[in-house]
């Protein structure tokens, strides 16, 4: 990966790429730690996978990326050929795939960090918070054509990242016990350097001058690792949302890009109409902050400081507001689901680990 991005990179507007991450499991739907055969084996993983399988920080955890899509409408036809390919891959090698934002019974002491240089030099540089990091998430980039618009468009969207945090909701446990949160994949990921809810920048060349002082001072080894909620990505041209906890079911992933990609193209519309007028994005972080701590707890259930940082809104409100704004009415239909958390805890309590493991299995 290159340490920086650039300029020119910002050349396609509304294309999509989505990243998941995933948990290699066993017949028994406990997490593993010997898998290196599923990446670097000999037999390469079906299309559309060939080539863009790889570890995350620990080897049980798995990264899968689309292709380029150019057209929203095609998205859910790639998320669900790459799952189909992951899946028939890991069967080959006598493997399950599982979705959460946390496996619930990881044990972060007992399982296996990935060899990769780059996860290597993490665990040396930045010690027990990212030895602990057994996160998986949903990453969604939208294509921006020009660099001013996407730094305006990623400080836009702050406000919105933690109602999507609240929708995505899926980890309440974690190594085994009930956090009594909803999202503790967020509060176990925001452990880490250089991540959480990002300051708005002026623009491009400000958010380069960040991005180029990190690097250069050794505080990252590359742009990559800025892994805030929401970010300009110099080194894809896109927006990429970082929000989302993992999930099971494709039908909330596909509503989740869908989603972001309409507010992205909802946003670039303002910025090229000259509509500038904030819808947020000049509340303070502090706020943004209580927001997001607020959909870490509760979920579904949670109530946000409203964009005019005085009066509050519920997670349906905020949502469908947005909806309405946006003209598209996916992110709506998850309202009336339950969340993955109140899932999780449903099955747990009523029948146990077992079936619980069993549940978050593709």
């Amino acid at each position: 990966m290159e340490e920086l991005g650039s300029r020119e990179s910002f050349d396609r507007m509304g294309t999509l790429g989505v990243e998941e991450e995933f948990y290699v499991v066993n017949d028994d739907g406990l997490p593993v730690s010997g898998i290196d055969e599923l990446v670097y084996g000999d037999d390469e993983p079906p299309a559309p996978l060939a080539g863009k399988l790889d570890h995350e920080l620990f080897k049980f955890t798995i990264e899968t990326q689309t292709p380029l899509i150019e057209d929203v409408s095609e998205a859910e036809d790639h998320l669900l050929a790459v799952r189909e390919a992951l899946v028939e891959h890991a069967e080959n090698h006598g493997y399950q795939i599982a979705a959460a934002g946390l496996h619930p019974e990881a044990r972060w002491r007992e399982l296996d960090h990935a060899e990769k240089p780059r996860y290597r030099s993490q665990l040396e540089r930045i010690q027990y918070p990212q030895h602990r990091n057994t996160t998986a998430g949903l990453h969604v980039h939208v294509g921006v054509d020009d660099p001013d618009k996407a730094v305006w468009i990623a400080n836009e969207l702050r406000w919105e990242m933690p109602p999507l945090l609240a929708l995505s909701a899926n980890s309440p446990f974690w190594n085994g016990f009930d956090t009594g949160l909803a999202s503790a994949r967020a509060k176990v990921f925001e452990n880490l350097p250089n991540t959480g809810m990002p300051t708005a920048f002026e623009d491009y060349d400000a958010f380069e001058r960040y991005e180029r002082r990190m690097v250069e001072q050794g505080a990252v080894e590359d742009r990559g690792e800025l892994w805030f909620d929401v970010r300009p990505h110099t080194g894809h041209g896109t927006v990429e949302i970082r929000t989302p906890d993992g999930q099971v079911d494709p039908a909330v992933v596909d509503a989740f890009v869908e989603g972001i990609h309409a507010m992205v193209i909802d946003l670039a519309e303002r910025y090229e109409d000259g509509k500038r007028d904030s819808l947020g994005a000049g509340l303070r972080r502090e706020l943004l902050d209580e927001n997001k701590w607020r959909a870490t707890r509760h979920g579904h259930d949670a109530t946000f400081v409203d964009r005019d940082g005085e009066s509050t809104i519920d997670l349906a409100a905020a949502i469908e507001r947005t909806c309405d704004r946006i003209g598209n009415d996916a992110l709506t239909g998850l309202l009336d689901r339950e969340s993955g958390s109140q899932r999780q805890r449903r099955i747990h309590e009523a029948q146990g680990s077992e079936a619980l493991r069993e549940a978050l299995v593709l």
